[in-house]
């Protein structure tokens, strides 16, 4: 279980450190004014600081919350069962492309999660690849990542 100070916590340490990385980075572009006006990395050191500031009163805020429980693992499971897919889904696009990871991201979701019958799965994970060719290959001419499985094949 995942008490609510500890989710305060860990995100205002990821976007406070987000913040930091960010305004440190900015140095490399020059902050203040050059002969041109602003330098490049002012507005970047800006928001950097910005980010990081709101970050430290969110993680002292934080520490003050109590140590109720925010997250069941029941709940957990539920949320992983979303975002894991995802991101397999994301790490698939270079290898498989676009349409062959939208096929088996909706082929997985649809019948592992949602357990939709096999025909009502297998149309939807058909439809929706093939919906995404039409419209951005064949009607706005952008293509998508093929991935290396099409450039296998000699597409």
């Amino acid at each position: 279980m995942i008490s609510q100070r500890a989710i305060e916590l860990t995100t205002a340490a990821v976007t406070g450190l987000f913040g930091v990385a960010v305004a440190v980075s900015s140095l490399d572009n020059g902050i203040g004014w050059g002969e041109r006006g602003v330098d490049a990395g002012t507005f970047p050191m800006i928001v950097g600081t910005a980010i990081a500031l709101g970050s430290l009163y969110n993680f002292v805020r934080g520490a003050l919350v109590a140590h109720e429980i925010a997250v069941t693992w029941t709940v957990l499971r539920r949320v992983a069962g979303l975002f894991v897919p995802a991101g397999v889904f994301i790490a698939l696009i270079p290898s498989l492309g676009m349409y062959v990871a939208s096929f088996a991201y909706m082929f997985a979701t649809l019948g592992w999660q949602r357990k939709l019958p096999a025909w009502k799965t297998a149309a939807i994970a058909i439809a929706a690849p093939l919906f995404l060719y039409i419209v951005f290959e064949k009607a706005f001419v952008v293509s998508l990542p093929h991935g290396a499985l099409f450039e296998m094949m000699g597409f």
